[in-house]
């Protein structure tokens, strides 16, 4: 049961506000073409979200706490703590992330990229061996507004 674990629960709820701040990032980059705007929204989503593990020392000797955290509170723990191998862990994860979010930008501009309208008739024409001449004749082609 999802209340029974209080992780799963901070895990879930997580991932919800940061879907919050995810989609707050695009619109904010709203002025940016659509290829920057996409790999930097999800390159700050592959910081928020790649995990990383952790190991914190406890009050006993010798004992200590480990778990998953977001890579960038892993490195920014590490900083503030002065802990070198955590904040190496952390930012290697960190970087390995925001490429991978990067990846997938340009990957999503890629396959939903808009299509050149403007080479598909000239094609569909040279194939089809129409001059310009029957081309402006036709009366279902698109004609272009002429203004005087």
């Amino acid at each position: 049961m999802l209340f029974a674990d209080s992780m799963s629960l901070l895990w879930v709820s997580y991932y919800a506000l940061s879907m919050l701040v995810l989609v707050a990032v695009y619109f904010a980059l709203a002025l940016l073409p659509r290829l920057a705007r996409l790999v930097l929204t999800w390159s700050i989503a592959g910081a928020m979200w790649m995990p990383t593990r952790f190991r914190l020392p406890l009050i006993e000797e010798g004992e200590f706490y480990t778990g998953l955290a977001p890579a960038a509170m892993v490195s920014a723990v590490g900083f503030l703590e002065g802990a070198g191998a955590s904040l190496l862990n952390g930012l290697l994860w960190l970087i390995v992330g925001m490429s991978i979010g990067a990846l997938l930008g340009v990957f999503l501009w890629w396959w939903r990229r808009p299509v050149s309208y403007v080479d598909i008739p000239d094609t569909a024409e040279k194939s089809q061996g129409r001059s310009a001449s029957s081309r402006e004749s036709d009366s279902s082609s698109r004609r272009e507004p002429v203004v005087g």
